[in-house]
């Protein structure tokens, strides 16, 4: 029997692959994202205790909301990469029980890819940076975790939502855009849509009620129109 820890259990996910689903939250991320929402989950060894029967029965009794709407169960965390064994037995249980799977992840884990990601239908890759320099200053973590985990979705046949978040100053010019395109064209396999999200501060307070300092407390939200420039820009750049 494996055990897992979780943060939360979201019934009805609209954002986090097609259809509604339910959105399971993983405890534990081994980057520390200068804009992450979620730093709650940083910590593996904090939240809730769950074997994977136990999860996977949860996600079941969802079953009838999600099913109609084609939707199914998205991994999300934290990583749920950090903890490899749970969520390949979660996937199974998820696949005997013909429950569309998706991963919401940053590809940064600890290994057993192949394995995971033959019980996973949907990968929902979140891009931090184009460059090794961009994404040790953004996450504190060098690029190639990502690059091993790219190199396993190649192996794959998952199918690929990239996610990238457009930060003020840092993720938000056209430069850093087509560079993310070209990285997408030449290294993204199977890929199903792109999606530029824009920076917010919805997350700050978690910060404060955690004694942890918010690097770009003095950032505003990323503009939204210049956000959906930005996409069309990317859409175009990728076909």
């Amino acid at each position: 029997m494996v055990k897992g820890k979780i943060h939360s259990i979201e019934s009805m996910g609209l954002v986090d692959g097609p259809g509604i689903r339910t959105v399971v939250f993983f405890q534990g991320c081994k980057l520390r994202c200068l804009y992450c929402h979620n730093p709650d989950t940083w910590n593996k060894n904090t939240g809730l205790t769950i074997t994977s029967e136990e999860l996977v029965n949860k996600i079941i009794r969802f079953k009838p909301y999600f099913e109609k709407s084609g939707g199914g169960v998205t991994f999300s965390g934290g990583d749920p990469l950090l903890q490899p064994e749970f969520l390949l037995d979660c996937l199974k249980l998820c696949k005997k029980n013909n429950i569309h799977t998706a991963i919401d992840t940053a590809g940064y884990g600890n290994g057993d890819y192949d394995e995971i990601l033959k019980y996973t239908d949907l990968v929902l890759l979140d891009i931090k940076h184009i460059n090794n320099e961009g994404y040790i200053n953004l996450t504190g973590q060098n690029i190639e975790g990502l690059n091993l985990f790219i190199k396993a979705l190649k192996r794959s046949n998952s199918r690929v939502w990239i996610r990238h978040v457009v930060v003020p100053g840092i993720t938000d010019s056209e430069e850093h855009i087509l560079a993310l395109a070209s990285i997408i064209k030449d290294k993204i396999p199977n890929l199903d849509k792109v999606e530029l999200l824009p920076y917010h501060t919805l997350g700050v307070n978690k910060y404060e009620q955690l004694g942890i300092s918010y690097k770009l407390s003095e950032l505003n939200p990323m503009d939204k129109k210049k956000t959906i420039q930005l996409q069309t820009l990317l859409e175009k750049n990728i076909k």
